[in-house]
Order: structure tokens, then C-alpha cells, then sequence
């Protein structure tokens, strides 16, 4: 499917896994059955929530293999291919994009970081080696450092950087970034809790850890915002706002993955170093799933 400014709901993947740790497939499939059949704008997989930073790259290729087989084009599929070190990223992107990948989403260089001039090139330079369109991914809580809003604006003018995924949740960064980009320029809420505050400044849509667990409710509440119905979209966005919010109770994607083995959906484990949610915080997790009607 060609990737063009897509507006909705994005989901974030998680990777399920069985019991020993290796890829559950099987479930991977019902997943994104279940995704598309809830009308989910995109997929997007080997981000954050699908833990891709303990998965090796030949997993990473047979995920991303897998997702685009059983996708089959009816929606777009963007993948992770960011890395702290430029030259594998721009290897994997490659990669990514020969495997049929309608659009990479990149992350700013964690742990090493970079100065303006390096992080501009880390992500310049990857959008020279392929002609898929690529998405920034600014989150500064994992990374240790957030793109410049002058980064930002300088590859925004690139013909195939055609959005960014703000995950720092500082409102008043997304504004700069919504006040000096064009039209073309998508900005997607990478928080839940604030989805429908940064479409109010001209955002897309939301990349989504939430709608892992409500695919559909997700999906309404960015179509009414973009279709004129706002005041139902900000009442439904604030009735699931707890939920949101206790999906990061701990690390991400702890709570996403113990809310979808609530519901039934045999997610699996997750891989050292993250483990099981505390046993306070899964209560707190359920009590609040049982209020939303899930349980």
C-alpha cells in the first residue's frame, strides 16, 4: 500500500511471545486481524512496545516479514528501523524497505545522543539511502535526548520525511514543531493521554500503545476529532483517559502486555530485563479495566 500523509490510529505492535520467549506468530496473526478488523488506520511494528531492542535482527526481519504477509496491503505498515548507530539504521531501513515496508519510523541516537549537526545527519542520511517515506520518533524518556525543533524543521523540507512521532509529551514542544513544519508534515501523538490535544494544533492521529487494547474505541476517537465531531471524541478520549494512563504504569509495554493476557489475548511474557507487573499495580490495572466495561 503506498504510504501517503495518513490520518488515524496507528497502532504500536506489541511482539507477542510464548512462554519460552520465541515469537508467538500464531497469536501475531489474530492480532492483526483483530487490528484491521477494528479499523485501525496502520500498523506499526518493532516500535517501543513491540521490545525490539531484545530481539535479534534475523526476529526482527521475520516479524516484519510476517506483519507485511498477513497485512497483504489493506492498511499501511510502517516499521521501526532506527538504531543509536547510523550506518545500521540506514542498513535496516534498506532492508525494510526491500522487504516491502510502506514507511520506517526513525529514532533519535540513544545513549551516545549527538549534537545538532550529528543527530541532523543521523536522520538526513537515512533518508537519502531509501525512497519510503520516513517518521521521526521523538521520545527523549527513552533516549536520553530530544530532536531540536531547527533539526525538526531543516527534514522537514525533505521529500521523504513526511512526519514525526512526539512521544515527549511536552505540549509546548509539539506547538513549536506544529507552528514551523508544512502542511505535509504529519504530526502523531506518541501519548495516548494527550491525542486529542495535539490534533487540536493540526496533529494526524495518534501512534498507539492504548489501542492494543481498544482498537476501535481508538480509531473512533481520532476519526470524530478529524471528521468535525469534536466534543464526542474529547468525551470518549476522557472516559478512557485513566486507562490510558495505567497503561504506563510501569515501563512500557509491561501494562499493555498484562492488560491483553486479561482480555484473553495470550500476548505472552516479556523479555528480560522487563518482567511481570508488580502485583499492586496489576490490581490497579484490572480495577480500572473493570470500570471501562472490559472485564
Amino acid at each position: 500500500m503506498k504510504f501517503e500523509h495518513l490520518q488515524g490510529s496507528i497502532v504500536a505492535m506489541v511482539t507477542p511471545f510464548h512462554e519460552d520467549g520465541s515469537v508467538n506468530f500464531e497469536v501475531l496473526t489474530q492480532l492483526l486481524e483483530r487490528q484491521i478488523a477494528a479499523g485501525t488506520d496502520g500498523i506499526l511494528t518493532l516500535g517501543t512496545t513491540g521490545e525490539y531492542s531484545t530481539m535479534s535482527h534475523e526476529e526482527d526481519a521475520a516479524v516484519v516479514a510476517h506483519t507485511i504477509k498477513v497485512v497483504g496491503g489493506r492498511v499501511p505498515v510502517i516499521v521501526g528501523s532506527g538504531s543509536n548507530c547510523t550506518a545500521t539504521q540506514i542498513e535496516k531501513s534498506i532492508q525494510y524497505q526491500n522487504m516491502g515496508a510502506d514507511a520506517l519510523l526513525l529514532i533519535s541516537p540513544y545513549y551516545n545522543k549527538a549534537n545538532t549537526e550529528g543527530m541532523y545527519r543521523h536522520f538526513a542520511e537515512t533518508a537519502d539511502a531509501v525512497h519510503i517515506p520516513c517518521i521521526l520518533y521523538n521520545v527523549p524518556g527513552r533516549t536520553g535526548c530530544s530532536i531540536p525543533v531547527s533539526v525538526v524543521e531543516r527534514l522537514s523540507k525533505y521529500p521523504n520525511i513526511v512526519g514525526i512521532k512526539e512521544a515527549s509529551g511536552d505540549m509546548s514542544y509539539a506547538m513549536k514543531i506544529a507552528r514551523c513544519v508544512g502542511p505535509d508534515f504529519a504530526l502523531y501523538s506518541g501519548n495516548d493521554d494527550i491525542t486529542v490535544p495535539l490534533m487540536s494544533i493540526g496533529g494526524s492521529g495518534v501512534i498507539s500503545v492504548y489501542a492494543n487494547v481498544m482498537p476501535a474505541m481508538c480509531h473512533q476517537i481520532v476519526d470524530d476529532y478529524l471528521h468535525g465531531r469534536q466534543a464526542q471524541a474529547v468525551a470518549n478520549h476522557l472516559k478512557y483517559l485513566q486507562l490510558m494512563n495505567d497503561l504506563f504504569l510501569e515501563v512500557n509495554p509491561i501494562p499493555v502486555k498484562t492488560a491483553m493476557n486479561l482480555l484473553g489475548l495470550n500476548v505472552g511474557p516479556m523479555r528480560l530485563p522487563l518482567c511481570e507487573m508488580s502485583e499492586a499495580n496489576a490490581a490497579v490495572l484490572r480495577a480500572t479495566m473493570e470500570e471501562a466495561g472490559l472485564l
